[in-house]
């Protein structure tokens, strides 16, 4: 090994530490990393920028536009309403719902579809009684799955599409259905699966409305004594504070002081927070206590939910969110988002810490009470997954003209790029034209549909992948897989990447994964020479097919918090559809490629 070889590995293993250990956000990690490389000389700028001008990297910044555009049209949502209304029993529900939803995805980015579909799936689990962690799970596998079918079911085959199509490698890529071979029987054999046994694997968890309006244990309020209040300087069972039906009063904060446990004689003093657990409607009679005020650092108070002018809204923070680095209250959390936090609840358990003080982290589930026009304003935010209106105001009034223009729009230029009129890349710059030019979509709006640390990461990681060409690392690696699988037989090796890039996925992130594994798998075909698409078919399932953690893929994430699931949840139904897809996939590719 040379010294930049020796050099470049160090950096990978750093960069694989830093985004395991959430050190900081992915893009950040991956991009420091390339200008490490930069100014190192170990890439020239040219190789260093190579990756903002891939068509891959750039046909997925137009694709965040376009499904954003059919997403704003509300119509898939609305018919998927209507569809569930029909379904009598729990498994035909799964089927009806879960089927189309996997079709959705091979088309449309995955992400918008598990954002837009969680709260339709829990309101529809809780009116009837159902337990949404038993559809939450599942929603966001099938769209994995689903993603696998098309070249634009996800980014992760376009980024690998778009590695292959430049140089050095300098291949014609994937057509929109190469990877289809692969992806419908894994589809199929994963939906069996989760309408079976996966079905009977996942918890039976309440819906977050449900345990807010039910469960008195499990979430914090914080109310400010003011002057007004008329017994200060009176003990807490003298004020009434003792013996409150589904309220309880855990802490009392002093200044710099934390009283806690509360005690029956500790006296109230002006000024003083207190911290109490319980029901959202015992708060709200609370409130109406003179000189008691609900802390939702908002002008905004509970009993605007009575007037129409203020809603309950479920949020889910970003792992990609700003707002990791920060306490509710350093992050101004307030003037940033005209919102208050009421509640956080993290892995289903409730936070001893005053709302102020806590330090959200990715998959927090947050109670918000905000204005009506929330949803609205933030539904595009890199912050947090906007999941659901617990009291949804009306929506503003869709054209559905527009909607089904842009849905049509999609369908005739997947048709187009399908009968080799137009390459992926041609056809959606022509679609995000017609969509600006109709004004269907404003360019303030395709801006925000733009998800620009997604396409940071994916441009940085490429060009890493150079460097790992270029200095020869990836000929080394795929030399020492070779010499270690290669007395197996080629169906072992095939088997060896496809679990490296499922192994890295899980880990660190689908991107990454690909672009790490794709000069790898390059390098492994020219030296036993075998058909390389075969391995870049191989890469790019493995890279999405993420199961087995919460972290691996964004829409396992979505659905973390809204779930109430456990990172143990994850393991235990999805390493069963792990090592099933793995089996189905690599017998195919062994099949039809080598």
């Amino acid at each position: 090994m040379t010294f930049q070889m020796i050099f470049v590995l160090i950096l990978i293993i750093a960069m694989l530490g830093a985004l395991l250990l959430d050190v900081a956000r992915p893009d950040m990690v991956v991009f420091s990393v390339l200008v490490i490389l930069l100014i190192t000389n170990i890439l020239s700028p040219k190789e260093a920028l190579s990756g903002f001008s891939n068509e891959g990297m750039l046909t997925i910044a137009l694709l965040f536009i376009v499904a954003g555009a059919v997403q704003k049209s509300g119509l898939i949502d609305e018919m998927i309403t209507r569809w569930l209304r029909n379904s009598k029993t729990q498994a035909g529900s799964m089927v009806r719902f879960f089927v189309p939803v996997s079709a959705f995805s091979a088309f449309l980015n995955n992400t918008p579809i598990v954002v837009t579909f969680t709260p339709v799936i829990k309101k529809w689990c809780e009116d009837r009684g159902i337990a949404p962690s038993k559809f939450l799970i599942p929603l966001s596998y099938v769209t994995i799955l689903g993603g696998t079918i098309t070249l634009i079911g996800t980014s992760t085959n376009l980024v690998v599409h778009g590695m292959l199509t430049s140089a050095p490698y300098n291949m014609d890529g994937f057509s929109l259905f190469t990877l289809s071979i692969v992806g419908i029987p894994i589809a199929i054999v994963g939906m069996i699966y989760l309408f079976t046994i996966g079905h009977k694997l996942l918890p039976d968890n309440k819906g977050f409305s449900q345990r807010v309006k039910e469960d008195s244990k499990e979430y914090i309020a914080e109310m400010h004594v003011s002057d007004a209040f008329q017994h200060i300087g009176k003990s807490v069972k003298a004020a009434g504070l003792r013996d409150l039906k589904g309220l309880y009063l855990v802490e009392i904060i002093r200044g710099q002081d934390h009283i806690s446990p509360v005690k029956s004689t500790t006296k109230i003093k002006e000024g003083d927070r207190l911290i109490f657990t319980g029901l959202i409607s015992t708060i709200a009679d609370l409130e109406d206590i003179k000189g008691l005020e609900l802390e939702t650092g908002t002008n905004i108070g509970l009993n605007d939910l009575k007037n129409g002018t203020s809603n309950l809204v479920e949020v889910v923070v970003s792992h990609d969110s700003a707002l990791t680095t920060k306490t509710i209250k350093q992050s101004q959390f307030r003037s940033k988002f005209d919102a208050g936090v009421i509640a956080v609840h993290r892995n289903n358990e409730r936070i001893n810490s005053k709302v102020g003080d806590i330090v959200l982290r990715p998959g927090d589930t947050l109670l918000l009470l905000a204005g009506t026009d929330f949803l609205e304003k933030n539904q595009q935010s890199n912050d947090f997954y906007v999941v659901s209106s617990l009291d949804t105001p009306e929506k503003l009034k869709k054209n559905p003209a527009k909607g089904w223009f842009s849905i049509g729009l999609l369908i005739v230029m997947i048709a187009l790029v399908t009968a080799g009129v137009f390459s992926m890349f041609k056809a959606m710059a022509l679609a995000v034209l017609i969509l600006i030019a109709t004004k269907i979509v404003s360019p303030q709006e395709a801006k925000q549909y733009v998800q620009f640390d997604v396409l940071l990461l994916i441009a940085s990681a490429l060009g890493i992948g150079v460097a790992m060409q270029e200095t020869g690392l990836a000929e080394w690696i795929a030399t020492v897989l070779v010499s270690f699988g290669k007395p197996f037989g080629i169906l072992a090796i095939i088997f060896m990447i496809y679990f490296l890039t499922n192994l890295f996925t899980e880990l660190i992130t689908n991107t990454a994964a690909a672009v790490l594994m794709v000069p790898i798998g390059m390098a492994l075909a020219s030296q036993l020479h075998v058909e390389p698409m075969g391995f870049a078919v191989t890469i790019a399932i493995a890279a999405s097919a993420s199961f087995i953690t919460p972290i691996g893929y964004q829409t396992n994430l979505i659905v973390y918090g809204p779930g109430g699931y456990t990172f143990k949840d994850y393991v235990k139904v999805g390493t069963p559809l792990s090592i099933l897809v793995m089996v189905t996939s690599v017998s195919i590719i062994y099949n039809v490629w080598f």
